[in-house]
């Protein structure tokens, strides 16, 4: 195994991995391994904090140590009116490259995984952005009474493909998916890269061993938190997960409610 970090011109990575590219001068910062990246745990939704936050699902990130859990997070957006497009692996050149996530008008492709919450693997079904006013679709988000958040609806979107928790895209068991010509035009907007916020939450899963995917055999105590970076309260286990180590209670129920698996059926909010 291995940890490179790179500047890569984009239509480099674009002959590579046959991904859109935002600019001719644009720049990818890319993070690459040689194995595959372990399943997604199963754990359930922390309830939001309040108005205004968007749900940024967990992922595998990739360290000296091997893999480790990246919880999911409920993170204010750098501005109104921005999605949140999930980070992906993608199989390609022999190896496993992960492209970093972003804030942008429009979801664009994240590789086809199914993150649930509303990231089924095409597009986002968790809520949109109403004149400056973000409605939270309460079939994919935890939306408690005391969060005084009044612009709910509820609108189950029924999923017609097998649900797999594979956590990347392309390669020997990865997930079968290819950006939709919607996607491509989302990736090539302008876009806002990942949050300070989001940064130290990552910087903060990075040096706590319990996260590690040697250690937590892909059941980390912490697979999801209410806030970015807040480890010691709040916080959700994966199912299966030992009770011993960092603080959170063990998950014994699957990704609903609310999870979101569907990708059809409804409207899907983000990417047009």
């Amino acid at each position: 195994m291995r940890l490179i970090r790179s500047l890569i011109p984009c239509l480099f990575a674009f002959a590579l991995f046959a991904a859109p590219c935002t600019a001719p001068a644009a720049v990818v910062v890319s993070v690459t391994a040689t194995i595959a990246p372990p399943v997604l745990p199963v754990y359930v939704q922390p309830p939001i904090p309040g108005p205004g936050y968007i749900w940024t699902p967990g992922y595998w990130a990739w360290g000296p140590y091997g893999y480790y859990w990246v919880p999911g997070t409920w993170v204010m957006p750098p501005a109104v009116g921005l999605y949140w497009t999930p980070g992906y692996w993608a199989w390609g050149g022999g190896v496993y490259v992960w492209r970093a996530g972003y804030w942008g008008p429009h979801v664009g492709f994240y590789g086809g995984i199914n993150y649930g919450f509303g990231y089924a693997g095409v597009g986002y079904v968790g809520g949109y952005w109403d004149h400056g006013v973000f409605a939270y679709n309460r079939a994919f988000n935890n939306v408690q009474n005391n969060t005084h958040i009044t612009n709910v609806y509820n609108n189950t979107v029924v999923n017609n493909v097998n649900v797999t928790h594979v956590s990347f895209n392309g390669g020997a068991g990865g997930v079968v998916a290819h950006a939709t010509p919607q996607e491509e035009a989302a990736f090539r907007e302008r876009h806002v890269p990942a949050t300070a916020q989001q940064l130290r939450h990552e910087q903060a899963a990075a040096g706590n061993r319990a996260l590690l995917a040697s250690v937590n055999q892909g059941h980390p105590t912490i697979a999801a938190t209410r806030r970015p970076g807040q480890f010691n309260g709040g916080v959700v286990a994966a199912e299966g997960a030992s009770p011993q180590g960092q603080p959170g209670r063990k998950g014994n129920a699957p990704h609903h409610p609310p999870r979101g698996t569907g990708n059809g059926g409804g409207p899907q909010h983000g990417e047009q």
